[in-house]
């Protein structure tokens, strides 16, 4: 046995290891060096806010943003912009549109939308907030600004309006405009609070981009403060209506632009606090792209807690035939990940078992079965497949470097039915409930597709391509090894893949 076994690790040196062998506890650390930002941009000390994307006439989608820094003044929130054609490679063009004087509407810019007329004449609606309340009129209002370029822009001051009557003054935010073909004139959506609806999606009417006409809430369900960033699109046959609320995007759908639009037992994309937050979508080249941001870690790494703004993030979207919707990573990232990595492991703990590209893992209740796989890439899209026990927890792990032996855990929790990563070591799962998660049900399916995209310390997990979970994972920079686990219960990982740009 012992010369089969010599002669089964002389063969598959180059590749994974089987556990019956004397293999080692760990592989070696590798060089570690950070990458430029290129798929998720922020700027320089700066921070990505609430998106506005716009599609041109030659297939650029265009992010426009709030500009946010831990340093804001009087003054806050200048729009600047990024551009891509493929979401991998991003140009930076700086501020477009600055914040007015305290004497103004606009000494801080809120979200808005940007739109072409039928004439070529480019179109920015915003939000414009003023703290000391407008003379009594509000501290929001929609303020209109236009281009021939969309480089420069020209406020016109005197086609700001304010909120309607029975509506609040300070709650009147984030206006969305778009020619509607059906009603054949511009439709403008408003984050509003009614005073006996609470937050609502309010709709406005116009022919010619000035005068617009309040024709009451589009979609008032009642249960909630605010419903901001709205956007309403069509995928085949159905509506849908995007917004956040709760540190969450969340969407509804409906039969027609005017509703009624219902609520999905699921209707959330990404994970809470902040994970992925004030999502408005586009249209490239035939593909519907959710475009929010991923916010910036707070208190201490890995925490769980995240702060408004961070970096540019984009899902794409997927539409089911039952009229849900569900999130993956962008396609395009298959033109970024171009070269194959080996796919290396060996047996770190418990009871693993190693065979070509697939691991099988199982662990006794509050023990855990752990395979190393080596130091993480910087940037990396690792695919596989993974099949958990009925009330399994299991995933990826992050830590084992000769620097940091710890390793912490990206979970596929079937107890719970939740995704989730919050910087808990493997060993203290059942210590602490999930603070930084999306809730997925797991009982769906048998078998589970993950797509896991690395760059730097955020690690994006689309589970079937249908819900993603966003982090910034810390302990999985600087050298750390990438594993796979499973914790008190079985777990497979087949059809491992490892792609770098």
């Amino acid at each position: 046995m012992r010369k089969t076994c010599n002669l089964l690790a002389a063969g598959l040196c180059a590749a994974l290891v089987f556990t019956g062998c004397s293999s080692p506890k760990s592989l070696p650390d590798e060089p570690y060096s950070a990458v430029e930002y290129k798929l998720y941009p922020a700027p320089e000390d700066a921070y990505v806010g609430d998106t506005m994307p716009f599609v041109t006439d030659d297939g650029t989608l265009e992010l426009y943003y709030l500009y946010d820094t831990d340093h804001n003044g009087a003054g806050y929130h200048p729009f600047w912009k990024y551009s891509t054609k493929n979401l991998y490679d991003y140009k930076d063009h700086g501020m477009i549109l600055n914040f007015g004087l305290m004497s103004d509407p606009d000494p801080a810019l809120g979200t808005g939308s940007v739109t072409q007329d039928h004439d070529g004449l480019y179109h920015l609606f915003y939000t414009g907030h003023n703290d000391l309340g407008n003379s009594g009129m509000g501290k929001e209002c929609v303020m209109h600004a236009t281009s021939t370029d969309r480089e420069n822009w020209t406020k016109i001051p005197e086609d700001t309006f304010f909120s309607p009557d029975n509506y609040s003054k300070d709650d009147f935010r984030d206006p969305e405009v778009f020619w509607m073909e059906e009603d054949q004139c511009w439709w403008l959506l408003i984050a509003a609070r009614e005073n006996s609806d609470g937050g609502v999606v309010a709709k406005y009417t116009s022919q010619d981009l000035k005068t617009w006409e309040f024709q009451g809430p589009l979609y008032a369900p009642r249960s909630q403060w605010m419903l901001e960033c709205p956007d309403l699109f069509k995928m085949g046959d159905k509506w849908y209506l995007t917004y956040s609320w709760d540190c969450v995007t969340y969407y509804a759908v409906g039969d027609s632009p005017n509703g009624p639009f219902t609520t999905p037992i699921n209707n959330i994309f990404d994970g809470n606090g902040f994970i992925f937050y004030a999502a408005k979508t586009a249209e490239l080249d035939g593909t519907r792209y959710l475009c929010g941001w991923l916010g910036r870690a707070a208190l201490t790494a890995d925490s769980a807690f995240y702060l408004w703004a961070g970096s540019m993030l984009n899902h794409e979207l997927v539409q089911y035939e039952d009229g849900t919707l569900g999130v993956t990573a962008p396609h395009t990232f298959a033109e970024y990940f171009v070269n194959d990595k080996p796919v290396k492991a060996v047996k770190k703990e418990g009871n693993v078992k190693i065979k070509d590209n697939n691991i099988t893992l199982s662990a006794e209740d509050g023990a855990y079965a752990l395979a190393d796989m080596g130091t993480r890439p910087a940037t990396m899209m690792l695919e596989c497949d993974v099949t958990l026990d009925a009330d399994g927890i299991a995933g990826f792990a992050f830590g084992g470097s000769e620097k940091d032996e710890t390793w912490t855990a990206l979970c596929l929790n079937a107890r719970e039915n939740k995704l989730h990563y919050e910087g808990t070591e493997i060993q203290d799962l059942d210590k602490y409930d999930p603070e930084a998660f999306t809730k997925y049900d797991l009982s769906e399916k048998e078998v589970h597709h993950v797509k896991l995209v690395a760059e730097n310390e955020i690690v994006i997990m689309y589970v079937d391509d249908m819900r993603a979970l966003s982090s910034r994972i810390t302990h999985s920079i600087d050298g750390a090894h990438i594993g796979v686990f499973s914790y008190g219960s079985g777990a497979s990982f087949s059809n491992i893949t490892v792609k770098l740009p």
